[in-house]
Protein backbone atom coordinates (compact mmCIF):
# COMPACT_ATOMS: atom_id res chain seq x y z
CA UNK A 1 0.00 0.00 0.00
CA UNK A 2 1.18 3.26 -1.26
CA UNK A 3 1.89 6.33 1.45
CA UNK A 4 -0.12 9.74 1.34
CA UNK A 5 3.14 11.04 0.08
CA UNK A 6 3.86 8.32 -2.23
CA UNK A 7 0.22 9.40 -4.19
CA UNK A 8 0.81 12.43 -3.94
CA UNK A 9 4.21 12.29 -5.46
CA UNK A 10 3.10 10.52 -8.29
CA UNK A 11 0.02 12.50 -8.88
CA UNK A 12 1.97 15.98 -8.51
CA UNK A 13 1.36 16.50 -12.01
CA UNK A 14 -2.04 16.70 -11.76
CA UNK A 15 -1.76 19.19 -8.96
CA UNK A 16 0.59 21.16 -11.26
CA UNK A 17 -1.83 21.12 -13.57
CA UNK A 18 -4.75 21.83 -11.57
CA UNK A 19 -2.76 25.15 -10.09
CA UNK A 20 -2.15 26.27 -13.78
CA UNK A 21 -5.99 26.25 -14.46
CA UNK A 22 -6.81 27.53 -11.75
CA UNK A 23 -8.21 24.61 -9.55
CA UNK A 24 -9.07 25.34 -6.29
CA UNK A 25 -7.85 22.29 -4.11
CA UNK A 26 -10.87 21.85 -1.38
CA UNK A 27 -9.32 18.49 -0.22
CA UNK A 28 -6.07 16.40 -0.47
CA UNK A 29 -5.65 13.65 1.62
CA UNK A 30 -5.48 10.03 1.94
CA UNK A 31 -8.73 8.30 1.85
CA UNK A 32 -8.25 3.99 2.89
CA UNK A 33 -5.91 3.27 0.20
CA UNK A 34 -6.54 5.97 -2.22
CA UNK A 35 -5.30 9.47 -3.07
CA UNK A 36 -8.62 11.99 -2.67
CA UNK A 37 -7.72 15.22 -4.78
CA UNK A 38 -11.10 17.65 -4.23
CA UNK A 39 -11.14 20.93 -5.96
CA UNK A 40 -13.36 22.93 -7.93
CA UNK A 41 -12.60 24.90 -11.35
CA UNK A 42 -13.55 27.60 -13.66
CA UNK A 43 -14.49 25.58 -16.87
CA UNK A 44 -15.07 22.67 -18.59
CA UNK A 45 -12.12 23.24 -20.55
CA UNK A 46 -9.86 22.89 -16.98
CA UNK A 47 -12.14 19.82 -16.06
CA UNK A 48 -11.11 18.34 -18.32
CA UNK A 49 -7.28 19.50 -18.62
CA UNK A 50 -7.38 17.86 -15.24
CA UNK A 51 -8.77 14.37 -16.21
CA UNK A 52 -5.87 14.51 -19.47
CA UNK A 53 -3.08 14.74 -16.30
CA UNK A 54 -4.83 12.12 -14.90
CA UNK A 55 -5.22 9.83 -17.68
CA UNK A 56 -1.62 10.29 -18.48
CA UNK A 57 -0.68 8.99 -14.96
CA UNK A 58 -2.61 5.92 -14.36
CA UNK A 59 -5.74 5.53 -17.14
CA UNK A 60 -7.36 3.62 -14.37
CA UNK A 61 -7.48 5.58 -11.97
CA UNK A 62 -6.72 3.06 -9.36
CA UNK A 63 -5.27 4.46 -6.65
CA UNK A 64 -7.00 8.07 -6.36
CA UNK A 65 -10.19 9.71 -6.12
CA UNK A 66 -10.53 12.55 -8.12
CA UNK A 67 -13.54 14.75 -7.70
CA UNK A 68 -13.29 18.02 -9.68
CA UNK A 69 -16.11 20.01 -10.41
CA UNK A 70 -16.82 23.45 -12.73
CA UNK A 71 -17.93 26.60 -10.39
CA UNK A 72 -18.65 29.59 -12.05
CA UNK A 73 -17.51 32.78 -10.30
CA UNK A 74 -14.21 31.94 -9.39
CA UNK A 75 -11.39 34.83 -9.22
CA UNK A 76 -8.33 35.32 -10.08
CA UNK A 77 -5.71 38.38 -9.26
CA UNK A 78 -4.39 39.87 -12.59
CA UNK A 79 -0.10 39.48 -12.31
CA UNK A 80 2.56 40.55 -14.71
CA UNK A 81 2.01 40.37 -17.96
CA UNK A 82 -1.41 38.65 -18.50
CA UNK A 83 -3.96 40.23 -20.70
CA UNK A 84 -7.49 38.94 -21.04
CA UNK A 85 -7.15 37.18 -23.80
CA UNK A 86 -4.10 35.21 -21.97
CA UNK A 87 -6.18 34.70 -18.87
CA UNK A 88 -9.02 33.23 -21.28
CA UNK A 89 -6.61 30.96 -22.97
CA UNK A 90 -5.35 29.54 -19.51
CA UNK A 91 -8.47 29.26 -17.97
CA UNK A 92 -10.73 27.97 -20.91
CA UNK A 93 -8.55 27.61 -23.60
CA UNK A 94 -9.77 30.16 -26.00
CA UNK A 95 -7.90 33.89 -25.98
CA UNK A 96 -12.11 34.75 -27.77
CA UNK A 97 -13.34 34.36 -23.97
CA UNK A 98 -11.84 37.45 -23.04
CA UNK A 99 -15.33 39.58 -23.57
CA UNK A 100 -16.98 37.19 -20.93
CA UNK A 101 -14.70 37.69 -18.40
CA UNK A 102 -14.54 41.27 -18.71
CA UNK A 103 -18.43 41.24 -18.25
CA UNK A 104 -18.58 39.70 -15.49
CA UNK A 105 -15.37 41.42 -13.97
CA UNK A 106 -17.71 44.66 -14.88
CA UNK A 107 -14.43 45.88 -16.83
CA UNK A 108 -15.54 48.42 -19.67
CA UNK A 109 -12.27 48.09 -21.16
CA UNK A 110 -10.92 44.70 -21.78
CA UNK A 111 -7.71 46.05 -22.85
CA UNK A 112 -7.05 47.95 -19.46
CA UNK A 113 -6.16 45.21 -16.92
CA UNK A 114 -3.77 46.53 -13.76
CA UNK A 115 -1.66 44.11 -11.87
CA UNK A 116 -3.39 42.71 -8.66
CA UNK A 117 -6.91 43.67 -9.74
CA UNK A 118 -9.35 40.08 -8.95
CA UNK A 119 -11.52 39.31 -11.95
CA UNK A 120 -14.16 36.94 -11.78
CA UNK A 121 -14.18 33.90 -14.32
CA UNK A 122 -17.83 33.57 -15.66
Amino acid sequence: MASFDELKAKYNAVLEKGHEIGMTVQNLNLEGDKLLIRGVVPSDYAKNEIWDAVKGIDASVSDAIIDVNVQSGLTYTVVSGDTLSKIAKRFYGDAGHYNAIAKASGIDNPDKINVGQVITLP
